[in-house]
C-alpha cells in the first residue's frame, strides 16, 4: 500500500501558524494525507516554540513537530520535550538534553513511521556528527518499521546533499530545513529515498527569510543593530508531499507544495 506524508517547512511566527490553521485541514483531506510533519522552531515570534504554540500547531493537524538550533530559546518548552513525544529536538544534541530526536509514531491507519531529526555542523553550533547520529538512529527505527523519514536542519546545501547521498536507499525520505528558501531539487534518489535540500518557509514571503525587509536592509547597509521583527505579507505554506510504499519503505514520488493564504 502507498501512503502520503506532508512535510511542512519552518513555521515562522504568527503568520506561519495562521496559514497552517487556514489551509492544512483542507489540503490533508483533498490529498489523502496520512501523516504530517512540520518544523516549528520559529513559531514563537520567529525564534523558538512555547507549549501553547506547540498545542496550536498540533491542534491544526500536525502529527509531529520538529525543532532546530532555536530549540532552547524558550525555557518553557523543556517540560514539553520531556513529556510529549510529538515534539522532537535535534537527535545529535547531547544525550543528557531533555527530549528525543528520534521516535516511531503510529498513523491513523495503523502504519508506523520513524522520524529522525538532526542539526548540521557547517556554520552551525557544535553538535555530534549528523552522519553517524542518523546511521545509528536509522538502525534502531528499522527494527520497528521500514518507513523512516529524516530531517536535516542545516545551513550548508552541500552538507544536506551529502546526507541525502549517504542515506540513499537506506531511508524513505531525507529532507532539509532551516534556510527558509524552497529549493527546486526534489527527486527520488536511487534506492527509493525521496530528497529535497530545503522545504522553504511557512510564513511571510514579503520579507527577508521571514523578517521585515526594511530592518534587515538597514542592518546590512549600516552594520548597526535593528530589531528583526516577523513580517506579515504574502504568507505561504511551503513543503513537500512524499508518497511511500508501506511494505518496502521506499518512496515512489515527491512533490513540492506552495499554498498561498487566502486560496483555501
Amino acid at each position: 500500500m502507498q501512503i502520503k506524508v506532508l512535510l511542512i517547512g519552518d513555521i515562522v511566527g504568527k503568520p506561519g501558524r495562521s496559514v497552517v490553521k487556514e489551509l492544512l485541514g483542507g489540503f490533508v483531506s483533498e490529498n489523502d494525507i496520512e501523516f504530517v510533519i512540520a518544523n516549528g522552531e520559529n513559531a514563537a515570534q520567529g525564534s523558538g516554540i512555547t507549549e501553547n504554540l506547540f498545542k496550536e500547531i498540533v491542534g491544526a493537524g500536525v502529527d509531529v513537530v520538529t525543532s532546530g538550533d532555536h530549540t532552547w530559546r524558550r525555557k518553557e518548552v523543556i517540560p514539553v520535550l520531556e513529556r510529549d513525544k510529538r515534539l522532537l529536538r535535534p537527535h545529535n544534541y547531547p544525550a543528557t538534553c531533555p527530549g528525543k530526536g528520534s521516535r516511531v509514531f503510529d498513523t491513523p491507519q495503523g502504519f508506523r513511521i520513524g522520524v529522525v531529526t538532526v542539526l548540521g555542523r557547517v556554520f552551525m553550533s557544535g553538535v555530534e556528527c549528523p552522519f553517524l547520529t542518523v546511521a545509528k538512529a536509522v538502525e534502531e527505527v528499522k527494527v520497528s518499521t521500514p518507513l523512516c523519514i529524516v530531517e536535516v536542519h542545516a545551513e550548508a546545501t552541500s552538507e544536506k546533499i551529502a546526507m541525502g547521498w549517504r542515506f540513499a536507499g537506506k531511508v524513505s525520505c531525507l529532507f532539509g530545513t532551516h534556510t527558509h528558501i524552497p529549493t527546486a531539487d526534489e527527486r527520488v534518489l536511487p534506492g527509493g529515498t525521496a530528497y529535497i535540500t530545503d522545504l522553504g518557509m511557512t510564513g511571510p514571503y514579503d520579507s527577508v527569510i521571514g523578517r521585515k525587509k526594511e530592518s534587515v536592509i538597514y542592518k546590512f547597509e549600516t552594520t548597526m543593530h535593528a530589531p528583526f521583527d516577523v513580517a506579515t505579507g504574502d504568507v505561504r505554506l511551503c513543503g513537500a508531499v512524499v508518497t511511500l510504499d508501506t511494505e518496502t519503505g521506499k518512496a515512489t514520488a515527491i512533490e513540492r507544495v506552495m499554498l498561498c493564504s487566502g486560496q483555501g
